[in-house]
């Protein structure tokens, strides 16, 4: 066990240095100090810092999962596609070869349909392909997927590249897979897309409610302050289809069906409106709509909300009440109610529960979506969202327009951009013919992936930006090996609002190159020059363009950052609670939601409800954690959990191979039996490709949020020894 520990030795003589920065992981946003070996550039430890979102404490992430950065099968020089290689469309190297990720393959297996290339070349044909198809075509031709990974300097210089350059909005980036419904109901209801408290505020709740969230496997230092608030007296309400450890710590479980969300939050309001457990003068001067949710809500009593979604009525009151007795509550929530195709009315509903009781802009009270990747909320922030520059500033409002064009020196596309689901059906139709994608893994992460591999496919031209040579950038013309977080200085914006300077712990390997320099080359070669002469130069003009950054620069961020908004950094940390007496829209609005059905449902063909996630020890499409060699020793392979009684029923044995269908395709995987999941439902996670859930998914998207329904799909199980 002990090289597990990841401990260097006591009396070691290899020269190091200590680096304090931040984790490359989730949202929560723990603080770190690495210590790396000068000699072999590489980290050998790592130490949780008592930064304002950890208080020293690390996941198993955290602690053990940066050897990545390490790794044999690091991109050091740029590729440039064969012209003999095979087409686009079929197999590649990646999908036949056996094993996975990191696995022990020589790199030569993996790059016969690749050329090394120089820098020059790399980046000239990059220019020239993508400026050609602009002439040609038009902006709208090109379009840009973003990282939620990267910094929030690497976000602002993507977006003002796909808009300024290629003269387009189509730019995105994972905000769209996870929280981009939740994005939708808050800018809607409350004006402004961020949380309204910090997780640790959480100690001050009467009651929090959380779910669709797993916080304990998604963000489990986060999930350690939910658990100690428990311990002293906050009462948990936890709603979910899958029950998650943090349920132990709750004083009410509702074990939901799936899709039901809206049936049981609106039964919820009933209750607290049938009762009159209101905060009158909070609706009274703050809100706007009651009358009609009201109205709407009046037939959704607990009775007929236990035949939709499985939950017993008593425990909808139960639960009701404890939210409308509550002096302060908080409402947390995750993909599970973000990733379905009424996702923006499961928000709706959640900001309505907290509105309607005054839970907002007080301590120990508040809304918080919990944000996935490291910066997926500074990622949005900096203008990766193709409706919005930064600052959610409208793109067809003429008069922001006129600002970012005096700014950038460029007229500006007034249409929206189209969002990353989008963006693949145009490249399947032949409307997107060229694609810049960074750090970003499609093939993996989005619905429905033979439908991916067919968009990918068609494009015209495909660079991708990257560490590793992923799924993706098997269908790039050109590839150019980028900076890992642990080779990069910049800031990134946790879940919590806090905005933090990451630094940089190792050398970059071989000749691969700094982000936001190649975003700057690029564009520069394009025929518009982009120079900076530093990353905290870029977050200035940033900065500048925003309210809520306004204030902030690297300098002012310290050693261990500000909330924003932050009125002066000099003095202040920032705001942890806001809307305390006003939200950005004036009065929040109140939209009321129906209860809809899914799209899909079980039938005698596919009978079974597929939901897809994460494990505790990976992350996203597993391309750093699978490549963590303690992680990877922990988790190494997927498993499909389902119910002892439909495992009875099928005849499917504890750790048995089995075939998983769905209406698009086919994974075999192990079964996991147990009854974590409900009787008629399954879980699958998302990290591994050799057993690629995204193979199954629906790519039907929420209406509001253009977000896919990851958590709702049919699927039938069977033996795959009886199904071959």
């Amino acid at each position: 066990m002990k090289q597990l520990t990841g401990t260097p030795p006591a009396e070691s003589t290899v020269p190091t240095r200590r680096v304090d920065t931040l984790c490359p992981y989730c949202g929560v946003g723990c603080a770190v100090t690495y210590i790396a070996d000068t000699q072999r550039n590489r980290i050998i430890h790592a130490e949780g810092r008592n930064g304002a979102a950890n208080a020293g404490r690390l996941c198993v992430k955290g602690r053990y999962g940066h050897d990545y950065a390490s790794h044999r099968q690091r991109l050091t020089r740029p590729l440039i596609r064969r012209d003999d290689a095979y087409p686009k469309g079929a197999l590649s190297p990646m999908e036949e070869r056996p094993g996975k990720p990191g696995g022990p393959v020589e790199e030569s297996a993996v790059l016969p349909h690749f050329r090394e290339a120089s820098w020059d070349e790399a980046l000239d044909l990059v220019a020239d392909r993508l400026l050609a198809i602009r002439e040609r075509d038009g902006g709208d031709a090109l379009a840009g997927f973003g990282s939620a990974k990267g910094s929030n300097e690497e976000a602002y210089l993507f977006q003002k590249l796909v808009r300024a350059v290629f003269g387009t909005n189509n730019v995105d980036h994972c905000t769209r897979l996870c929280h981009a419904s939740s994005v939708a109901a808050l800018l809607e209801g409350l004006g402004s897309a961020a949380v309204t408290n910090v997780v640790r505020d959480v100690a001050r709740a009467d009651v929090a409610l959380l779910t669709g969230c797993n916080p304990t496997d998604n963000h489990p230092v986060a999930a350690t302050f939910i658990k100690d608030a428990a311990v002293n007296g906050t009462e948990l309400i936890v709603v979910n289809s899958r029950r998650p450890r943090i349920a132990d710590y709750a004083s009410l479980y509702l074990p939901i069906q799936p899709g039901t969300d809206v049936a049981l939050y609106n039964a919820m309001l009933h209750v607290l409106i049938r009762d009159d457990l209101l905060d009158h003068d909070f609706i009274r001067e703050r809100t706007e709509g009651f009358g009609e949710l009201a109205e709407t809500v009046k037939p959704c009593t607990p009775v007929s909300a236990e035949r939709i979604c499985g939950v017993p009525a008593g425990d909808i009151e139960r639960a009701a009440r404890m939210l409308g007795g509550a002096r302060a509550a908080m409402f947390f929530w995750g993909m599970g109610i973000s990733q379905h195709t009424r996702g923006t009315d499961n928000a709706r509903c959640l900001i309505s529960l907290a509105m309607v009781t005054g839970n907002v802009g007080r301590p120990g009270t508040g809304l918080h979506p919990l944000r996935g990747q490291n910066n997926v909320q500074g990622a949005s922030d900096a203008g990766l969202i193709p409706m919005v520059y930064p600052d959610y500033q409208a793109v067809d409002d003429a008069a922001i327009r006129k600002r970012f064009e005096e700014l950038w020196g460029r007229p500006l596309s007034p249409r929206p951009g189209l969002t990353v689901t989008e963006i693949v059906g145009a490249a399947r139709t032949g409307q997107i013919k060229g694609m810049y994608i960074l750090g970003e893994n499609p093939f993996i992460s989005d619905p429905d992936v033979n439908k991916v591999r067919e968009g990918l496919s068609s494009l015209e031209f495909l660079v991708v930006q990257d560490i590793f040579l992923t799924e993706t950038a098997e269908f790039a013309d050109v590839i150019l090996p980028a900076s890992s977080f642990m080779e990069k200085t910049g800031t990134y914006t946790n879940t919590d609002r806090r905005v933090q300077l990451g630094r940089q712990v190792l050398e970059l390997p071989g000749e691969a190159r700094q982000d936001w320099e190649l975003i700057c080359e690029i564009a520069s070669r394009m025929g518009y020059p982009m120079h900076y002469d530093s990353v905290a130069e870029v977050f200035a003009e940033f900065a500048a363009t925003t309210d809520a950054y306004a204030s902030l620069s690297h300098a002012a961020l310290g050693e261990w950052g500000r909330w924003y908004p932050c009125s002066d950094p000099e003095t202040s940390e920032g705001e942890p609670i806001v809307f305390d007496d006003g939200f950005p829209r004036g009065r929040a609005r109140l939209v009321p939601a129906r209860f809809e059905p899914a799209e899909e449902q079980p039938d005698r063909e596919y009978p079974l409800i597929l939901g897809t996630g994460r494990v505790l020890e990976h992350w996203h499409t597993g391309t750093m954690t699978r490549r963590s060699r303690v992680l990877d020793t922990l988790a190494p392979e997927a498993e499909v959990e389902l119910h002892e009684q439909d495992a009875e029923r099928l005849g499917i044995a504890d750790g048995q191979q089995v075939r998983v269908s769905s209406r698009r395709g086919t994974i075999v995987i192990r079964a996991r039996v147990g009854t974590d999941v409900l009787p008629g439902t399954v879980f699958i996670p998302m990290h591994f490709k050799e057993a690629c859930a995204n193979l199954l998914t629906n790519p039907s998207v929420d209406p509001w949020g253009k977000i896919p329904g990851f958590k709702f799909c049919a699927v039938r199980v069977e033996s795959a020894q009886a199904a071959a």
